[in-house]
């Protein structure tokens, strides 16, 4: 795959902080490939108004994020829209939709638009309108009025479940037209679940209550209709890291295990039309007693059996695996990094030859070995050391050689909490 210069540093750049890149993940695609069919078939489904749930689990290090990133840029290649919401006890309870809703509109982005691109959405879904009217109309403007008919028809469908949804839009679209920005950037904010609006913007539509836990699902149907509205026929919502429910009180546990039900008979039901939930999780969050089979009706729809040999696991089923990391795969990943750095190089060749694959075969080991011989839990660290402390190096510095300037070492402060209890304290040069 050719890149250009500026998603190269870009794809560089996190994994010398240790994260996962925003885009150009298939460069990086390794082992996921068994599930690309499956991916565009769901997708293709959502974009022709139906509905997916899916369940990835994965262990620390199997790649659950890079997975879902991976996911959606093939969503945003569909022109699909995209938004990833971390759970959180105190910030981000599950069982608070009203605040997976606003976590929602915050992250939400598309090909075309950074996050947040909610209200670019909405203007672009108020323009689209304007621009339909005036087709309708064979007129290079369409009337007011005629912009107000189109409107209320395309809010009809969103009108009939959440009534209070078109009344904000057509008070945001006046304020608009008046030049009022600050009730403008207010309904704004209360229709993508802010709380503490004034109540003077919500006087002006005619509402009065905050965005509550039934308003904020009316409210997401709302926004795929919007979406629809711009050109976008769907949204891909990522819920990470949904173990963190196995370490709420058992009754906030129970109403959000309760809650991930409902939704996903919603899903069945066909209330979401372009609606693609993804959930991450560990094994122990799908398998264990803190977990999904605490509630057994949730645990009978995301029940798949992974008794048998994982290259026969079934990527329709409502869960799927990702296996872990080996010696082979990160060895894999760890050329194709070097390959995309030694493109984008002044000496390549230099590169090539000091940073050879048996090279990045011995650091993977090495990485491995100061975590136990932990392969799954070492992908982190082993791309930051190589593009951080060897490839970088090579690259400035003629007289480097990795294999005689060069010796691996983790600190505490650089790893995280998984990759520390992974080595002992006195393994861990400081």
């Amino acid at each position: 795959m050719s890149l250009s210069p500026v998603r190269r540093r870009e794809i560089l750049q996190a994994l010398r902080q240790g994260t996962v890149p925003s885009g150009n993940l298939d460069v990086l695609a390794v082992g996921i490939d068994k599930f690309a069919n499956t991916v565009g078939e769901d997708l293709e489904a959502v974009a022709s108004g139906g509905a997916v749930f899916k369940a990835v689990r994965g262990e620390y290090g199997s790649g659950k994020t890079f997975y879902a990133r991976w996911l959606q840029q093939q969503a945003m290649k569909r022109g699909l829209a995209v938004a990833e919401v971390q759970i959180s006890e105190l910030e981000t309870p599950l069982h608070k939709l009203e605040t997976v809703y606003r976590r929602t509109t915050e992250s939400l982005r598309t090909s075309a638009f950074a996050p947040s691109a909610f209200r670019s959405v909405l203007d672009a879904w108020l323009y689209g309108i304007e621009e339909d009217a005036a087709a309708a109309a064979g007129t290079d403007e369409a009337s007011p009025e005629q912009v107000d008919a189109l409107l209320e028809t395309r809010l009809a469908a969103v009108a009939s479940a959440t009534p209070v949804y078109p009344m904000v839009l057509r008070a945001y679209r006046a304020a608009l037209e008046r030049d009022d920005v600050a009730t403008a950037d207010a309904l704004v904010a209360w229709l993508g679940g802010q709380p503490h609006v004034g109540a003077a913007a919500k006087r002006a539509a005619g509402v009065r209550q905050d965005v509550d836990h039934f308003l904020a699902m009316g409210f997401l149907q709302g926004l795929l209709a919007v979406l629809k509205g711009a050109r976008h026929p769907g949204l891909l919502l990522v819920i990470d890291e949904v173990e963190t429910l196995q370490r709420m009180r058992s009754d906030a546990r129970a109403k959000a295990l309760n809650a991930l039900r409902q939704w996903i008979d919603e899903l069945d039901s066909g209330r979401y039309p372009g609606l693609y939930l993804l959930i991450t999780g560990t094994p122990a969050f799908f398998d264990g007693r803190m977990g999904v089979q605490s509630l057994p009706p949730l645990a009978q729809r995301l029940h798949t059996d992974f008794s048998g040999d994982a290259r026969f696991d079934n990527p329709r089923a409502p869960q799927i695996r990702l296996a872990g990391f080996d010696i082979d795969r990160l060895v894999e990943v760890g050329i194709r990094v070097r390959d995309v750095f030694r493109d984008g190089s002044a000496v390549p060749e230099r590169i090539a030859s000091m940073v050879d694959d048996d090279y990045i075969a011995d650091l993977a080991r090495a990485v491995a070995g100061k975590l136990g011989g932990q392969v799954g839990i070492s992908p982190r660290l082993f791309l930051k050391k190589l593009v951080l402390d060897v490839l970088d190096k090579v690259d400035q510095f003629p007289e480097f050689d990795p294999r005689q300037n060069y010796s691996l070492t983790l600190s505490s402060e650089e790893m995280t909490d998984t990759e520390r209890h992974a080595v002992s304290a006195d393994e861990v040069e400081l």
